[in-house]
């Protein structure tokens, strides 16, 4: 039987950025340093797989730091922690090593530093995400508030509307960030901005290959998990840029192949803690069904690459 044939729209850039890669790297770093086991708090960046992949190489992924020996080494996640947990961790004499993506941590300077000067900041983020409570969490309570629609920005009740400042989670949508963004200016004329937005470069870069390639597309895949936040918004960016059926899935047995019937083209993307393998299966599971063209459609190349922590350069 010949197969249908199918056009592969492939996004680019796509799966990991380098502050996905950093955090993985580190865990196996850590690894080879110190033995396993090793202690994560929180997953590393959300995906299974790689969840998967490093506790098959020991290392212990736990929701908090109470859940840790003292004498093991323990890594905090890629979305960063409240200042708490690693005070914590040095009244412990724990060895720690902190994967927070260098753009993560560059909000997280940013909000010390408005505070510092005795502004109040607002904080546009998803609520409990763990990005969004690292940040809130370099403050003190109630002097980061938080606004996930131009609706919360009406109702926020702020100290003094005179000192006022904002930040912003990395992994958002850029289009809907842009109008909580003009919410808060109308609002509050002379709230203070970051220099650049803080929604990141990879965010940014995945959502408009998302809007290059929608368009052309019968149907848009996202690989990414469910709690990626960043993953998310790419489906939602597909639906809005004019591919209707936009869906997230984990990997390729996930694929509802007959809500995919009768289509020419399939447009393929992921999210920024994805990797290429869960990916490539999702190609093969097409090639298996039609015979494909892949095209590739790119709007940025990347080299962005961040430096691990020098205590993992050192030998043990």
């Amino acid at each position: 039987m010949t197969k249908p044939p199918l056009t592969l729209y492939l996004a680019a850039p796509r799966g990991f950025c380098a502050g996905v890669d950093r955090a993985i790297k580190i865990v196996e770093m850590a690894l080879e340093k110190w033995g396993a086991p090793v202690y994560v708090r929180h997953e590393i960046v959300h995906n299974k797989y790689v969840v998967d992949t490093l506790r098959d190489k020991g290392a212990v992924f736990v929701e908090e730091l109470d859940d840790c020996p003292d004498d093991r080494p323990v890594i905090f996640s890629a979305h960063g922690v409240p200042k708490a947990v690693p005070a914590e961790a040095a009244k412990r004499e724990m060895i720690y090593v902190d994967a927070t993506c260098p753009l993560v941590s560059k909000v997280h300077i940013e909000a010390a530093r408005h505070h510092e000067t005795g502004l109040q900041m607002i904080m546009i983020g998803h609520e409990g995400h763990p990005e969004t409570v690292g940040t809130m969490g370099q403050l003190p309570d109630g002097e980061v508030l938080l606004v996930e629609t131009v609706a919360d920005v009406a109702t926020v009740e702020v100290r003094d509307p005179e000192k006022l400042a904002f930040v912003t989670q990395t992994t958002l949508s850029v289009d809907d960030t842009i109008d909580i963004v003009a919410a808060l200016q109308a609002r509050f004329p002379k709230i203070v901005g970051p220099h650049k937005e803080d929604i990141c470069y990879a965010t940014t870069n995945r959502q408009e290959a998302v809007k290059a390639m929608a368009p052309k597309c019968d149907a848009m895949l996202v690989v990414g998990a469910p709690n990626s936040s960043n993953s998310r918004r790419l489906v939602e960016v597909g639906s809005k840029a004019g591919c209707a059926y936009s869906q997230l899935v984990q990997r390729a047995p996930d694929i509802d192949w007959r809500a995919l019937e009768g289509i020419a083209s399939v447009g393929i993307t992921a999210g920024a803690s994805a990797p290429e393998e869960l990916i490539n299966e999702v190609i093969d599971a097409f090639r298996d069904r039609y015979e494909v063209t892949v095209e590739m459609v790119e709007t940025a190349v990347e080299n962005v690459e961040f430096k691990v922590p020098r205590a993992l350069r050192v030998p043990a």
